[in-house]
C-alpha cells in the first residue's frame, strides 16, 4: 500500500525542492537566479518522485520566480545557477529590467492595497463613533448653584497613528518594528514573499507577518 504523502500546495513544493536542491533553491534571503530551462532538469530529476507532479513543479516555480526575494536577486553581476548550485551564465539586461519592472509593479499594488485598507479602516472608525444627542431643555428655568466651580473638561488624547513601512523599504536585512497591537517588537526582515515577510526578533525567534504590520 502506497503511504507516500503527496504535496498539496506551492509552499510545500518549494520547501521540498529547497530541501532536495539546497544549492539552487532557498527559503530565506535573496534567491539566486535560476538556470534557463531549470524546469526540464527539475522534472527529470523528480520524474519518479510520487510526492510531486510536473504540474505542481511548474506552478511552484512560477510562484518562486515571481516572489520579491527572487526579483531582488536578479541584478547586475549575479550569475544563474543550476540544480547543483553551479554557475551557468549571466543575466541579460533584458531579464534584469524585467525583474525591476515586476518588483516595482508589485510594490505599487501593495501600496494601493494598503491605502484602500487604511481608508476602509478610517470609514469603519467614523461609523463606530457615537453620535452626540441633543438635549431638549424646553422652557425649564435654569438653576443657579452657589459656590460651584465649573470643571474644565480635558480634551481626549488620541493615540498616535501607526505609520506603516513604505513598500520600497521592505527589503531583506532591514531593521523594522512589528506592530503587535499593544506595542512594537524590533526585528530584522529575513525573507520576503509579496504581502508576507519573515522576520527575526531580537530573541532569535522568527515569525511570518503581513507587510502592513511593519513600521519603521
Amino acid at each position: 500500500m502506497d503511504t507516500t504523502e503527496k504535496l498539496t500546495n506551492n509552499k510545500q513544493v518549494i520547501a521540498y525542492i529547497s530541501e532536495r536542491f539546497p544549492l539552487c533553491f532557498t527559503l530565506v534571503g535573496e534567491a539566486s537566479p535560476l538556470k534557463i530551462g531549470i524546469f526540464k532538469d527539475l522534472a527529470e530529476c523528480l520524474s519518479d518522485d510520487p510526492k510531486v507532479s510536473k504540474t505542481q513543479l511548474r506552478a511552484a516555480l512560477r510562484q518562486y520566480t515571481s516572489s520579491w526575494r527572487y526579483l531582488y536577486g536578479c541584478k547586475e553581476g549575479v550569475l544563474r545557477v543550476d540544480l547543483e548550485g553551479k554557475e551557468c551564465g549571466a543575466l541579460t539586461q533584458e531579464h534584469i529590467e524585467h525583474a525591476k519592472i515586476m518588483l516595482s509593479e508589485g510594490k505599487a499594488r501593495l501600496a494601493e492595497r494598503r491605502k484602500e485598507q487604511a481608508e476602509k479602516n478610517q470609514d469603519t472608525q467614523q461609523e463606530k463613533k457615537p453620535k452626540k444627542s441633543r438635549v431638549d431643555t424646553g422652557n425649564k428655568p435654569s438653576v443657579k448653584t452657589k459656590n460651584t466651580k465649573m470643571k474644565t473638561q480635558s480634551p481626549e488624547i488620541q493615540p498616535e497613528p501607526k505609520v506603516a513601512l513604505k513598500a520600497e523599504d521592505v527589503i531583506v536585512g532591514k531593521r523594522v518594528n512589528v506592530n503587535m497591537g499593544n506595542g512594537n517588537l524590533p526585528a530584522t526582515i529575513i525573507e520576503i514573499n509579496k504581502e508576507e515577510v519573515r522576520v527575526r526578533l531580537e530573541n532569535g525567534l522568527s515569525m511570518l507577518v503581513r507587510t502592513d504590520h511593519l513600521c519603521p
